[in-house]
């Protein structure tokens, strides 16, 4: 059985820190629950004495989540510690989690206490910490930044005073991970309670991009608690991000010899959810969890990986909780990726005339970033002759508001004959396309639907884009106009065109001869 590590979240409160974080009491709540299905094991919630506000969010986290250990941030002052025991207290496992600056700098300017103070202050309150709470974690704020033998003598002073977790903070993300193998080797042998009597901890900040290094680098001097945040928020560059250690350390199990207790296939969930409710967006190339991290583009990159996912993937995209990864067409793409997503897209083209549509397709990637379905399947339609429009809208008119029924209005053209009708729905875009269904006699499953501004200000069109599923075949469709009820009708009629042209293909599609046995 490999070593556990214990996974310390802090997204709910150094995570919060990041400029524009800020949460609200539901928001916090919800991030908690979706930590606690994620398998976290120590929550740490925020930091009570900050604000009304937070201290209400704290308690509220540890009277809704219960699993998971609750933990609430203060600082070596009886007043943080009593509100951070009041916050956490409701919850099945609370923890009060004291920290206080141990190195030279922020001893002098920042507390402009002596060592000795400092050293009388720690094991003070901890003592005070403990006889609130069986559960008592002390951390050593810029503890990479102190002198060692300095250091030693905290540690050991708040053990035995009754911390059974201590922290060793990277605080501003100044250490290598070489020397913070290093200092937590030198500390250990120094203080022989830490790992028997303790746990041995690590908070490493992202100011020189080194925190998940290091991170890994303390779990190997072993170290079994990595406290870290969703996405890697937190102060200024950020913390470590949990879902880079995680994954670190489940592809690298051989190396590393421990495990976590952490639900790899809820990370995809709880970044999206985190992402949502900070307003932080998560940047494309971001390890792990970034729109990128399972997408290939390269041509050679994506031949290998149809052959074998593991000649460009170490990880499988379904471990995280995506469905699949992401072969994105562009100018880098080679002829095997195309040919297979033209297939999905139900066009079989043959090995002879694959060369002049990928000159094409080509041409197309020179002009645009990507080449998304719908420009594949116009491609394709050019090829044969561009097929006339089964359907088209002549008028749509929609009416909604508090109290009414929304109500939809809609003529369209069915094969050069106009026909009209009316309907409802839960909403007027609801209302339209359920018209559309009716009027044409189809009805698909609507599986995708985004809006967004083409441009800035008031008068800006709307582009809304829509996923069809019909037969088993998934179509998209593109509307744009400064209405946007409009710009849903014109993109759902779209992917009802393109899945009509498909319909028709596949008919006068010639019927390929059976192989007969030599």
């Amino acid at each position: 059985m490999p070593a556990m590590v214990k996974v310390f979240d802090t997204t709910l409160r150094d995570g919060e820190q990041s400029p524009g974080a800020s949460l609200d009491v539901k928001q916090k709540v919800e991030v908690a629950r979706a930590l606690q299905a994620l398998g976290v094991d120590i929550l740490e919630a925020g930091f009570p004495i900050s604000s009304p506000g937070d201290f209400e969010a704290v308690q509220a986290v540890a009277k809704a989540v219960r699993r998971p250990v609750i933990a609430g941030l203060a600082r070596c002052s009886p007043a943080d510690i009593d509100a951070a025991w009041k916050a956490v207290k409701p919850a099945q496992f609370p923890r009060i989690h004291v920290f206080l600056s141990t190195s030279p700098l922020h001893m002098q300017y920042k507390l402009k206490k002596s060592p000795a103070e400092v050293l009388k202050i720690a094991a003070e309150m901890t003592k005070y910490a403990r006889s609130l709470c069986k559960d008592i974690e002390f951390s050593a704020e810029d503890a990479t930044r102190s002198d060692v033998n300095f250091l030693a003598k905290v540690v050991h002073a708040v053990i035995e005073s009754g911390a059974r977790t201590i922290n060793i903070a990277d605080t501003v993300g100044y250490i290598t991970p070489d020397e913070f193998e290093r200092l937590l080797k030198d500390l250990q042998a120094k203080v022989p309670a830490l790992g028997t009597k303790a746990v041995l901890s690590v908070h490493c900040h992202n100011d020189l991009g080194l925190a998940t290094a290091n991170s890994l680098a303390a779990i190997r001097a072993g170290a079994r608690q990595v406290e870290c945040t969703i996405n890697g928020l937190g102060e200024r560059a950020g913390n470590a991000a949990l879902e880079e250690v995680v994954m670190a350390l489940k592809t690298r199990r051989a190396y590393f010899g421990v495990a976590t207790n952490i639900q790899t296939r809820e990370l995809t969930r709880a970044s999206r959810l985190v992402a949502a409710a900070t307003g932080i967006a998560v940047q494309r190339n971001k390890a792990i969890v970034g729109a990128n991290a399972f997408a290939h583009e390269a041509g050679i990159h994506q031949d290998g990986i149809l052959k074998q996912r593991l000649t460009y993937e170490i990880m499988d995209a379904k471990d995280i909780g995506l469905q699949e990864n992401q072969l994105v067409l562009g100018k880098h793409s080679g002829r095997h990726a195309l040919k297979r997503r033209l297939h999905e897209l139900g066009y079989d083209v043959a090995d002879a005339d694959l060369p002049k549509v990928f000159e094409r397709f080509k041409d197309l990637a020179d002009k645009k970033k990507e080449v998304f379905d719908e420009d594949l399947q116009v491609l394709m339609e050019e090829r044969t002759g561009a097929p006339r429009e089964v359907y088209a809208l002549d008028h749509v008119q929609a009416t909604s508001g508090s109290g009414m029924v929304p109500t939809a209005a809609v003529r369209l053209s069915v094969d050069g004959k106009l026909v009209q009708g009316s309907g409802t729905g839960d909403g007027p875009v609801d209302a339209v396309y359920k018209t559309i269904d009716a009027l044409v006699g189809r009805q698909p499953k609507l599986t995708g639907y985004a809006s967004k501004a083409i441009t800035g200000g008031t008068d800006a069109q709307g582009e809304v884009t829509v996923q069809l599923v019909s037969g088993g075949r998934t179509l998209t469709g593109r509307g744009a106009h400064t209405d946007i009820v409009l710009a849903s009708a014109k993109a759902y009629v779209n992917a009802l065109n393109r899945l009509a042209a498909l319909e028709r293909q596949r008919r006068h599609k010639p019927a390929v001869p059976k192989k007969t046995k030599k």
